[in-house]
Parts: C-alpha cells; structure tokens; sequence
C-alpha cells in the first residue's frame, strides 16, 4: 500500500525490497545492537550490497541516482525498527550529500564509491564541548600549513562516532574574522590520519544501538585537498543542508509516533481492567483519538514538505516548524502510551520503553526546538 501520493509501483516494491532486508537481517538483532550499544560492521556491508547506502549517488559513483523519495522510504523503515537506526540514515542524507554538491570530482571519485558500499562510513561533526546549535562559535581550529591545514580541536556528541572512518568536519579557519561565520570551513578528515583519535563510546539514556563518540584533533595534519568547496564557506553550506536534516528528524519522529500509537491500540484492546477492556474506558478512547488526530496531521504536512524539497523549493520555515512541532507531538505521545500501557509501559521488554527514551532527543539534535523556534519567529519578521 502506497503511502504519500507521490508514491509510484517503483516506490512500493522499493519498500516492499527494503522491509523485508530489515526484517530480515535487522529486527532479529535488534535488541542485541541495542545491548551492545553498536550495530556491526557486518550490517553496514550489506545494507551497501544491497543498495541501500546512498541511492540518491549518481551511477558513474556506484549509486542509482533516484530523488530524496527512496531516502524517505529508507528512513522511515529504519525507523520502524528502532531509533538507533538513525546512523545510516545521517550517512545517507546528512553528511555524503556535502561531498555530493560541494565536492570536486576527484573528491567524488575518492569517497562515495566506498561511502555506498559501506567501506567508509561517514559522520558530520559540528557539535563541541562549548558550542552544540551555535555553529558560528566552534572552537576546532584548522591553520593552514603548507598543503596541509593542523587541526586542534575536539568534538562531542558524534553519531557514527566509533565507526568512523570519513568525517566531516567543521573548523574555523579564520578566527580573526569580524563576522564569525565566516572564518567556518569543512574538512574530511579520513581515518584513521594521525592525531586524530575517537574518545569513549558515550554512554546515552536512549537510541543504544547508535554508537556516539567523542572525538579529538591534535596537531593532526589535514590535507588541503580535502577542503570540502571553499574556505570560510562552511557555515553557509550547513544552513543549506541542514533543511534536509531537520526534514529527516520529523520524519523519524512521525514514523515512531505511529509506532506507538500501534503499539497501544493492541495492548489497550487486550489488555482487561475492572472486566472490561481498557479500550472500552472514555478516557481512553479520547487519549487515542487526540494521539491519531496529530498523527495524521503530522503526516499530511510532511507530504507537502517533502514534494516541496525534492522540487527544490524553500522550505526552511515550514521543516523548522515540523521538526519542532512533531517532535514535541511525538514525545507527549510516548508519555500518554506509557500511561495507557500502566506499569507494563515501564518494564525493558515492553517496547514501547525503549520508544519513550529514544524519543527525548529529538527536540535536541538537529538543532534544539528553541532554536527552530527562533528561525521561525526571524523568518515571520520579527
């Protein structure tokens, strides 16, 4: 069954395709990624066979050259299975695309034939100790050296992290700069290159499959060749990408908003209370109808903003406020399901826990929603 209208039969047996990969090599494993806080090599190499790494990739580069269309097909399905699948999904949307627009060709050539068959595996490191959505203000410094930049700096929060062998990383080459944005550049920092080491695997209150690290630069000699289009125009490149980002967390977000509101459906039609179903209370029925209410709004205003994206149109204000407002949506609903699910909602094995911790970090990353809230108020005129 299609799901959004721009949907083609292409569409629904790509799905179809990639379901039954997941079911396969992904959900049986699931609950071991997520206890060994990692998910394998191993899974990343076939997800690249199979061609789910990077499908948006031109053909000459190994990819199938399709729209954001099949991307959104593979996040939601990634997420169906759990929140600690977003990894390949940043790799997929959020740091390859870079290499893609701002690239040269024989950047190209070097990183995204192995970034689709999962030989590189790629993270995109803005956020440090003292600057987390306040990108202008990184401290990470890259001095030029010949045909070398020395990079000094460290980096927190790194999804991908452990993994990482292609980073995408943000530096001030310019500190002197009046306007702090503009002494920002992009680097790719290839491993493992000397001095640059990854920290601990950080340990987090949610999404455990999804390996984070910390990461640190000393002294480590960075080839200019490396420079990801030009110097001290990389705060401008993230404001660019970070549309298709923030689109990519709504979507997540929506998808497990219907996860659980599945989840609850079952467990509140079977489950018995003062000999009667749960879902026979009013309370109840009226907690449901208000949850699917959203959803469905939900879903019909990403519709819109994705065709709007893939047409190319600007959609910075609207995918500020669906990324906020989803998100905010989504974790009022984990609470709600976890009440509904009574004490069960609470135990390991029910997986509508796991929902509710990996949902708080939505509102953070990708920028936080005070921050969305402040793009939209700027972009209303005030």
């Amino acid at each position: 069954m299609k799901r959004y209208r721009f949907e083609t039969d292409e569409h629904e047996l790509f799905r179809k395709s990639f379901k039954k990969f997941l079911d396969e090599e992904a959900v049986p494993n699931y609950e071991q990624w997520e206890k060994d806080r990692i998910i394998p090599l191993e899974f990343w190499r076939k997800l690249g066979e199979n061609g789910y790494l990077c499908p948006q990739v031109e053909e000459k580069y190994g990819g199938l050259h399709v729209d954001y269309s099949f991307g959104v097909i593979i996040n939601e399905e990634l997420e169906r299975v759990g929140g600690g699948m977003t990894g390949i999904a940043l790799h997929n949307d959020i740091t390859i695309p870079y290499i893609e627009e701002f690239g040269t060709e024989e950047q190209k050539q070097r990183w995204l034939p192995k970034s689709i068959t999962g030989e590189y595996i790629s993270s995109i490191a803005m956020t440090e100790p003292g600057a987390g959505s306040d990108l202008a203000n990184i401290t990470t410094t890259a001095v030029r050296d010949g045909d070398h930049y020395i990079v000094n700096g460290s980096k927190t929060f790194i999804t991908n992290g452990i993994h990482t062998n292609l980073v995408l990383l943000a530096v001030k080459t310019d500190s002197k700069t009046a306007k702090k944005h503009d002494g920002v550049s992009l680097l790719i920092v290839e491993g493992p290159t000397p001095g640059f080491t990854k920290g601990r695997k950080l340990d987090k209150m949610g999404i455990h499959s999804q390996d984070t690290a910390e990461l640190f630069f000393e002294d480590c000699r960075v080839p200019v060749s490396n420079l990801i289009g030009e110097e001290g125009m990389g705060f401008k490149y993230m404001m660019r990408k970070l549309q298709q980002e923030r689109l990519g967390v709504a979507l997540a977000t929506q998808i497990a908003s219907e996860d659980m509101l599945e989840l609850t459906l079952n467990y509140v039609k079977e489950r018995q209370a003062f000999d009667r179903p749960i879902s026979s209370f009013q309370n109840t029925q009226f907690k449901i109808a208000e949850i699917a209410t959203r959803i469905e709004l939900g879903k019909t205003f990403l519709e819109a903003l994705i065709e709007d994206h893939i047409a190319g149109k600007d959609v910075v204000t609207r995918v500020s406020m669906a990324k906020y407002w989803i998100s905010e949506s989504a974790q009022d609903t984990a609470k709600t399901c976890v009440q509904l699910h009574g004490g069960y909602g609470f135990m390991e094995e029910y997986k509508i826990a796991r929902r509710y911790r990996d949902i708080v970090v939505t509102s953070i990353y990708a920028g936080t929603n005070e921050v969305m809230k402040r793009i939209i108020a700027k972009n209303l005129g005030i």
